[in-house]
């Protein structure tokens, strides 16, 4: 019993720690809810570019690039999808998608996450979650009484994403870019053994 009452108390005590670590996203002029940086730098606009799309190719399955524009401009999007755990079982409930754009100025760079919209899952036929539709529902949306706890993880998860994204893309533009250079071409002689 005594056991059981720590462990209830450990629970909270972090579920308690957590939810104060984590804020929603601040909202832009326009009412949308954004994760907006500006970062100086040293390094040039076309190494930040370049440093930019290589960041882009290596997380290819969450962030696809749209677009790019400007010498200087790249547009994209993105998606989350949102696990629903509970206990040892884990399915996802939906996605939340967004959009992702970067710019580089003279000896600095800025990058904000913005549109984010929320699209839930479904079972198909064969078992696979798959979006239920194609049609997004803004986080900035009130959400009903009936789900307004799980509406608000979901802005704090989105919070949380942005907050990492920001963090993983900062430090990979920072970091030095190894060249790899292709392996040389291997040939098989088949005459020969």
């Amino acid at each position: 019993m005594k056991f059981l009452s720590l462990l209830t108390v450990l629970l909270f005590a972090k579920v308690l720690l957590f939810a104060q670590d984590i804020n929603v996203l601040p909202k832009d002029e326009t009412g949308k809810y954004t994760y907006y940086e500006v970062v100086s730098t040293n390094l040039a606009e076309d190494s930040l570019k370049i440093r930019a799309i290589d960041f882009i190719a290596k997380n290819k399955k969450e962030i696809k690039l749209k677009s790019s524009e400007a010498p200087v401009q790249l547009k994209g999007t993105g998606k989350i999808v949102i696990n629903k755990s509970l206990a040892m079982l884990s399915r996802p409930t939906g996605e939340i998608t967004f959009t992702f754009n970067f710019e580089v100025n003279a000896q600095k760079y800025r990058f904000w996450l913005t549109d984010f919209e929320f699209i839930p899952y479904q079972k198909d036929r064969y078992g696979n979650f798959v979006p239920s539709t194609t049609v997004g529902v803004a986080l900035e949306t009130e959400a009903k009484k009936s789900n307004a706890d799980q509406w608000e993880d979901y802005r704090l998860q989105a919070s949380k994403y942005a907050a990492n994204f920001a963090k993983r893309f900062k430090d990979h533009l920072v970091s030095k870019l190894v060249a790899t250079k292709p392996s040389p071409e291997k040939k098989v002689i088949s005459k020969t053994w």
